[in-house]
This record gives C-alpha cells, sequence and structure tokens, in this order.
C-alpha cells in the first residue's frame, strides 16, 4: 500500500455509518481507508482532485495510467449495491454515468468523471430542468431489463404489510386515513407492479454535466416496475425552494403533468404509484421514529391529480 494513497474519510460519512450501518456499516468504514489505497494501488489509479461524499458512498476523483480522468466510488456492498453494478452494466452509459471497472467484493466502481459541481438544479428554468431530466428518465426506461433486479410487486407487498403497525404509530386520525387511504389505492395496483428498469432516485441532484452529453444521470437505485413509481423525486426536488414560491401545489401539479406527458405515462396509474412512493417515504419515517407524516409528503399527494 502506498502511504501517499491514502486518504482521510469524512466526518460525515464515518457518522452515517457509525450511526446507522450496525456492526458491519462499523467494519466497513473503519477498513475504508485501507480499502481505497488498496483499489488505487491495484487499479494503478493517481488521486486526482478534493474527495467527496454522501450518506452512503466516498468518491475519489482518479487519473488511470493513460490520462483518462476518473471517479473511484466505493459504498458498502449490499443489495442496492449490486443492484447499482446491475444497472450502470445494462444501461452501458446510455443517459447515465458510464461505469469503467467494478470490484463487488469491496463495493469499488470505477466511473466516467462528470462534473460534481454543476447538478441539473442550476438551471434556472424550471420546465427546462425537468425536461431533461424526463428525457433521461425516458431512456433509462427503456432499456430491456436485465436479471438479478428486485420488483416493485414485492417492494409494494411488503409495504402493505407494514401499514397497520405504521397506523398505529400515527397519532393524527387525519395522517392514519391518509396512510390508509394511500394503502388502499396501491393495493389496487400491487398486482399491475410494471417491467421496465427505474433509477429510483432520480431528482436535479442526481443529474450532473458531462462532456460525452450535456447532462447525465448518477447514483442510481436500479428497480424493476412501473414508471410512475420514478416520479416522485423530481416531484419533490428542491422541495424548500418550491415552498418559498408560495405556490407548491402548482409547481408539483405541473412536474407531474411535463413528465407523465414526456414518458407517455397514464396519469391515474402515475398518480397511484407516486402515492405508493409517499407510503414507502412515510413508512420509513415511522420506521426512524417520527410519528406525522411528513408536510412535503401530504402537499405532493394532494397536488396529485384525482383519481
Amino acid at each position: 500500500m502506498s502511504s501517499h494513497q491514502r486518504i482521510d474519510i469524512p466526518a460525515a460519512l464515518v457518522a452515517s455509518y457509525t450511526g446507522n450501518g450496525g456492526e458491519e456499516g462499523r467494519t466497513w468504514i473503519a477498513r475504508l481507508p485501507v480499502l481505497v489505497a488498496d483499489v488505487l494501488d491495484r487499479w494503478e489509479l493517481e488521486r486526482d482532485g478534493r474527495i467527496a461524499s454522501g450518506e452512503a458512498s466516498l468518491v475519489v476523483p482518479v487519473r488511470r495510467t493513460d490520462g483518462t480522468r476518473a471517479a473511484l466510488k466505493l459504498q458498502m456492498p449490499r443489495e442496492e449495491t449490486t443492484a447499482a453494478l446491475i444497472g450502470l452494466r445494462t444501461w452501458n452509459g446510455d443517459g447515465v454515468v458510464r461505469l469503467l471497472d467494478h470490484d463487488p467484493p469491496s463495493g469499488a466502481s470505477l466511473l466516467e468523471r462528470l462534473d460534481g459541481s454543476r447538478t441539473l438544479a442550476s438551471v434556472g428554468d424550471d420546465d427546462v430542468a425537468l425536461t431533461t431530466l424526463a428525457g433521461l428518465m425516458a431512456r433509462l426506461h427503456s432499456v430491456p431489463v436485465p436479471e438479478g433486479l428486485r420488483g416493485l410487486g414485492d417492494v409494494a407487498r411488503d409495504m402493505l404489510t407494514s401499514v397497520p403497525s405504521a397506523v398505529a404509530a400515527l397519532p393524527d386520525p387525519e395522517d392514519r386515513q391518509r396512510l390508509q387511504r394511500w394503502a388502499s389505492a396501491v393495493a389496487e395496483l400491487v398486482g399491475e407492479p410494471g417491467d421496465r428498469m427505474l433509477h429510483w432516485d432520480l431528482h436535479y441532484g442526481n443529474v450532473l454535466a458531462a462532456e460525452r452529453e450535456p447532462w447525465l444521470a448518477i447514483d442510481p437505485e436500479p428497480l424493476v416496475g412501473d414508471p410512475g413509481f420514478d416520479l416522485w423525486p423530481a416531484l419533490d426536488t428542491g422541495w424548500e425552494g418550491i415552498l418559498a414560491t408560495g405556490e407548491a401545489p402548482r409547481v408539483v401539479r405541473r412536474r407531474f403533468d411535463l413528465l407523465t406527458e414526456v414518458l407517455g405515462l397514464d396519469r391515474r396509474r402515475a398518480a397511484v404509484w407516486t402515492l405508493a412512493r409517499l407510503l414507502q417515504n412515510t413508512l420509513w419515517d415511522i420506521e426512524d421514529g417520527r410519528t406525522a407524516i411528513a408536510p412535503s409528503q401530504t402537499a405532493v399527494a394532494e397536488a396529485l391529480p384525482r383519481r
């Protein structure tokens, strides 16, 4: 291991794994500096810029021996990491960051370098930004689905199983009724979960400026299902700014209309599968100890077209 290749892990990433990752997460984050150095040496990569991190991954700008700029990403191996690799291999750079190399045992992947300082949120016109995002989403949805990805049907059935205990955790009667309405709507479509490859987290922050195309998607969490289940992150993106306009319902409805138009979706189905995302988010919140539906979730639900 080359000592100059060793790095310091950002405190926020350490806190994320030590606070939420359990024993496995704490072990992985403790080994991460050695893991990074090993991959850098094994793949003959040189660091080439400031490292960055999210809640779950570390990104190290690097150069390959031929001078190509790339990004080394490391994330603890788990189902989501495997799904991301399957998706990136399948999309092969079509609308999404290109996978250059990967090492499943370590959770390391080598990606083409994008401009991490410029996301789609930098586009001033929301219609232009959303149309760009919708175009990328349409491309991602059009690729034949590979083997090995989890299906929305299983995800939705698991959610519905969790609803009774979640409802019991909500003290507000209106919240309880709201959650039950969302679950009832989802139950009507659980037998028709769809068969497209979804990104699952495509919002403005996960679209970066690139060289071979103006914009490319990053950080997919691939899932097989109905395209309507992919809309919520785009509807919610930049929520604080949406609230500041004082016109949140109008903005959400405009975004919903534009997305469903570009993607050619049935509006009723898309609205129900968006409710499924709100249901999923709320179930996760309740698991984390919250006892009320987040106002943003309610606001999105109320802005959706009525069935």
